[in-house]
């Protein structure tokens, strides 16, 4: 049996292959196990593949002693051996709760402190799971419930097949000690309380591998959506003219595959934040065409039909 830092390295190693084998990379830190285990992992890699890693730690301002505990993360990630450490205070605010506005400051300040250099994630199995099931109850589509990508330029998320438990071994195994950010256990929090009443009771219910089972239905769904994506791709070539869609040529598509085809066309037409409901209205332009008037988007678009063809206008 592997210890479980080896198969920290070996994530992460596999990983900077897949993405080129580049020679300086970011690690985002919050002093918890999963990202202290990566950060460790690519600080033992860096010599030998002539890595260069900065350490960027995020402090979100939003607990009493936050800069306490980056500036603890910090002085773990110069013991590691890493040059370049950098904290990150971020303003917390917007639409979406707590959580989703965190999640917008983090991954903002990450992107601008990486300055164009992949960014390694400490995301879990476990994450992945909660993440897959979150989709699930929350009806947000196949594009959800694939859940997160290893490799998704700029991010990349090495530890996405190991479970959360392999981290915390080999943070005590390096001696390292994580913070434990109470938040992961605050059930204001859903994705607390998914962690800790929900899984654990379908743990029991189903008799174990419910983390896994979820992991690996979300790698069959990114299969599935990236094939999707490329047959979208092809079709929204032959039916695009002038920046506008051909319907008649489009609507003989089935209707999944005419939305995927809408979603890029309204997305390289710059529209955002596009919704399921409004993904479908601008469908039945197509797909149930009765004369209907224009469907209205996000940032004042409008989605019209005229002579069998679909524009964008603002």
């Amino acid at each position: 049996m592997s210890r479980p830092v080896d198969d920290v390295r070996r994530a992460v190693r596999v990983l900077l292959d897949e993405a080129g084998s580049p020679t300086r990379v970011a690690v985002a830190v919050s002093g918890g196990a999963d990202s202290l285990a990566l950060a460790a992992a690519t600080a033992q890699l860096a010599d030998r593949r002539g890595l260069t890693p900065r350490g960027l730690i995020v402090d979100h301002g939003l607990q009493h002693g936050s800069a306490d505990v980056a500036e603890h993360a910090a002085k773990q990630l110069l013991g590691l051996g890493f040059d370049d450490v950098r904290v990150l205070a971020v303003d917390v605010t917007g639409p979406g709760g707590p959580e989703a506005a965190a999640r917008r400051a983090r991954y903002a300040a990450l992107s601008a402190a990486a300055e164009g250099m992949p960014v390694l994630l400490g995301h879990t199995r476990d994450d992945q799971a909660e993440t897959v099931l979150l989709g699930l109850g929350r009806g947000s589509g196949p594009r959800s419930i694939a859940g997160m990508r290893p490799l998704d330029p700029p991010w990349g998320r090495p530890l996405l097949d190991l479970p959360r438990a392999t981290t915390a071994a080999a943070c005590a195994e390096l001696g390292l000690q994580p913070w434990q950010d109470p938040h992961n256990s605050d059930p204001a929090f859903a994705r607390a309380r998914l962690r800790h009443e929900v899984m654990p009771l379908l743990e029991e219910v189903l008799q174990g591998g419910v983390a896994g089972a979820l992991a690996r239905t979300a790698v069959q769904l990114r299969e599935d959506a990236e094939a999707l994506d490329l047959l979208a791709a092809r079709v929204l070539a032959r039916v695009l003219r002038d920046g506008g869609i051909e319907a008649a040529a489009l609507s003989a598509e089935p209707a999944a595959l005419r939305r995927r085809v809408l979603r890029r066309w309204l997305l390289d037409a710059g529209v955002r934040e596009l919704t399921d409901a409004q993904l479908r209205s601008v469908d039945a332009l197509v797909g149930d065409w009765r004369g209907q008037g224009g469907v209205w988007l996000t940032g004042g678009l409008v989605v019209s039909r005229a002579h069998g063809r679909l524009s964008v206008s603002g």
